[in-house]
């Protein structure tokens, strides 16, 4: 791997990611740019743990704020901007340090990743067979005419399966031949993977948690929520905000909200960790080790 090159930080929420990267970028002269595909809102900080400008010891940070919480986000749309921001370091002679937890747009910008489009008519003439059949009907479907992508999604996993027939209908290819293709990482990038015991994580998990709503979070989704956030695709289902939004409407109390955030991450972290370990490239690190920054220097140069 170059000494120059891009480094990935990755692996499960509050595994402490954010704080290395900055420390990280301040020691190799480089820059973060943001993989977590909720960082991506403006507004959206309390629930995201978005470290505040004045916590990022003057190190650049990109990706962060540009979008509104009505607007879609879009791994396509991200994999372009992220690969460019990526090359104008480069250029420029600064090291980017890609740094989240949303493990498809980590892969986007470095993995020989495909994005084909998406056809409305067809999507929703999918989706309304999903509800009347059911998804294992419709992952059978899917066996016959890709059974690498069968394979490869959970029988239940309906969106994932309806994307596939999606692909496969409008390409005319194997929805497989978009997956990830193993080989080394573009940039000749390193990938780095924070993780510490499950215990200590959910831990941290339940205290972030506490945290974000003493911080703010119940008033920081009702000003969202005057600005749209309910007609965002993706932003309302963000952990915490569809939590603290349930609580509006009724389903339970605020408590409970805090309660079933922190419960909702826990289950997010187990996923994180078993996307992200699947992947023979990162090299794993404790996320509490004493000496991390600099082990984490000694081995990717600096």
């Amino acid at each position: 791997m170059s000494e120059s090159g891009p480094v990935a930080l990755v692996g499960p929420t509050a595994t402490g990611k954010s704080e290395l990267a900055i420390s990280l970028a301040a020691r190799l002269g480089g820059e973060v740019v943001n993989a977590d595909a909720m960082q991506l809102y403006r507004g959206m900080d309390i629930g995201t743990a978005k470290v505040p400008p004045a916590e990022r010891a003057g190190v650049p940070h990109h990706l962060l704020d540009v979008l509104d919480v009505t607007q879609t986000a879009s791994v396509a749309a991200y994999q372009c901007a992220a690969r460019a921001v990526v090359e104008r370091l480069l250029a420029d002679g600064r090291r980017p340090i890609l740094v989240g937890g949303s493990g498809l747009y980590v892969r986007a910008v470095l993995d020989d990743l495909e994005f084909p489009g998406t056809d409305p008519l067809v999507r929703a003439r999918l989706e309304d067979e999903l509800a009347s059949l059911g998804p294992a009907v419709l992952h059978a479907r899917l066996a016959a005419v890709d059974p690498v992508a069968a394979t490869a999604i959970l029988a239940g996993n309906g969106r994932r399966i309806v994307r596939a027939l999606e692909v496969v209908e409008l390409t005319g290819r194997p929805f497989s031949a978009t997956m990830p293709r193993p080989g080394p990482a573009r940039y000749d990038t390193m990938l780095i993977g924070l993780d510490r015991a499950a215990d200590d994580l959910d831990a941290r998990v339940d205290l972030r948690v506490r945290r974000m709503f003493s911080a703010g979070l119940v008033e920081e989704v009702r000003a969202l929520e005057a600005e749209g956030l309910r007609a965002g695709r993706t932003a309302a289902r963000a952990l915490g905000y569809q939590q603290v939004l349930a609580a509006f409407d009724g389903e339970y109390d605020l408590v409970t909200a805090a309660t079933e955030t922190a419960r909702a991450t826990r289950r997010f972290v187990r996923r994180q960790r078993s996307w992200f370990r699947r992947d023979g490239r990162i090299t794993w690190f404790d996320g509490g080790r004493p000496d991390l920054l600099d082990a984490v220097t000694a081995l990717v140069g600096g």
